[in-house]
C-alpha cells in the first residue's frame, strides 16, 4: 500500500481536534486516505479545522461536543457511525492543564482536569467500543512525558496522564481478545496553544518556553505534526504487533529531565 493510501477506507475520530496535536492528527489521517471525524467543544474552531482538511482534498467532518459529558460522547459516536458506517481508530487527545502547586488547585480545577483528561478518555472509549470491536480497531491516547517522570506545579494534570498510561496497559489486556490494539504516546514540550496557554499562567512565559525547548536533547519544542506522526504509526497496520505501549516522543528529554 502506498503511503498516500495507508488509511484508505478507514475512519478515525480525534478528540480535542480544533487545534494543536489533535488537528494535526486528523489532517494527517485524511492526507493518508482516511476519513476524519474531528471532535472538540469549541464548535467554530473545529468546524474551521474540518473545513481546512476538506479544502486540501481530505474527507472530514466536525462534531461539537465536550468529552467530559458522557451523553454528548455517545451522541458524537452515533453521528460518526451514521455518517460513515464504521469506526476504526479512536484518538483520545483532548486535555487541559493548570500550572499550580498541589495546594493551590481549586475544587473546580481538580474536577475539570479529571473530567477532561481522564473521564473524557473513558467516556470516548466506552462509546466507541461497539464499533471498534466490529472493526478490530485501534485506540491511541495522548499521555505526556510527565506521566512517566513527574512534574512540579502540575500534579493533577500529571496524575491524569499517568492514569492514561495505566489505562492503556489495562485495556490492551482487556481488549486483546476483541482484536483491538491500545497504545499511547508521551510527548514532552510541544508548540501548541495548550503549551502557550499553560506558559501564560506563569510569571515569565517566554522563559518557560525557552526552558521547555532546552530540556530536549534536540534543543527545541516538537511540532504538533511530529507527535501526530507517532500517533498515526501506532494506529496504522505498520504497528500491528504493538499494543500496551506508552511511547515517549520527547526529543530525548527523559534521559536528563529536570522536574521543574
Amino acid at each position: 500500500m502506498s503511503a498516500a493510501g495507508r488509511f484508505a477506507g478507514r475512519v478515525a475520530l480525534v478528540t480535542g481536534a480544533a487545534r494543536g496535536i489533535g488537528r494535526a492528527t486528523a489532517a494527517q489521517f485524511a492526507q493518508h486516505g482516511g476519513r476524519a471525524a474531528l471532535l472538540d467543544r469549541h464548535g467554530a474552531e473545529v468546524e474551521a479545522a474540518a473545513d481546512a482538511i476538506r479544502q486540501a482534498g481530505g474527507d472530514a467532518f466536525a462534531v461539537s461536543a465536550d468529552v467530559s459529558d458522557p451523553d454528548a460522547m455517545s451522541r458524537a459516536m452515533a453521528a460518526c457511525i451514521d455518517k460513515w458506517g464504521s469506526l476504526d481508530v479512536l484518538v483520545n487527545n483532548a486535555g487541559i492543564h493548570f500550572a499550580r502547586a498541589v495546594d493551590e488547585y481549586s475544587d473546580e480545577e481538580i474536577e475539570q482536569i479529571l473530567s477532561v483528561n481522564l473521564k473524557g478518555a473513558l467516556y470516548a472509549i466506552r462509546a466507541a467500543l461497539p464499533a471498534l470491536r466490529k472493526a478490530r480497531g485501534s485506540i491511541v491516547s495522548v499521555s505526556s512525558m510527565t506521566g512517566l517522570v513527574g512534574q512540579a506545579r502540575g500534579a493533577v494534570y500529571v496524575a491524569t496522564k499517568g492514569a492514561l498510561i495505566s489505562l492503556t496497559k489495562a485495556l490492551a489486556l482487556e481488549l486483546a481478545p476483541d482484536g483491538i490494539r491500545v497504545n499511547c504516546v508521551c510527548p514532552a514540550g510541544v508548540d501548541t496553544p495548550l503549551m502557550r496557554d499553560w506558559a501564560a499562567t506563569l510569571p515569565d512565559p517566554a522563559a518557560v518556553l525557552r526552558g521547555q525547548a532546552a530540556m530536549h536533547l534536540t534543543n527545541r519544542l516538537a511540532s504538533p505534526e511530529e507527535i501526530a506522526a507517532a500517533i498515526l504509526f501506532l494506529a496504522s497496520p505498520d504497528a500491528s504487533f504493538i499494543t500496551g505501549v506508552a511511547l515517549p516522543v520527547e526529543g530525548g528529554a527523559t534521559l536528563g529531565y529536570r522536574r521543574d
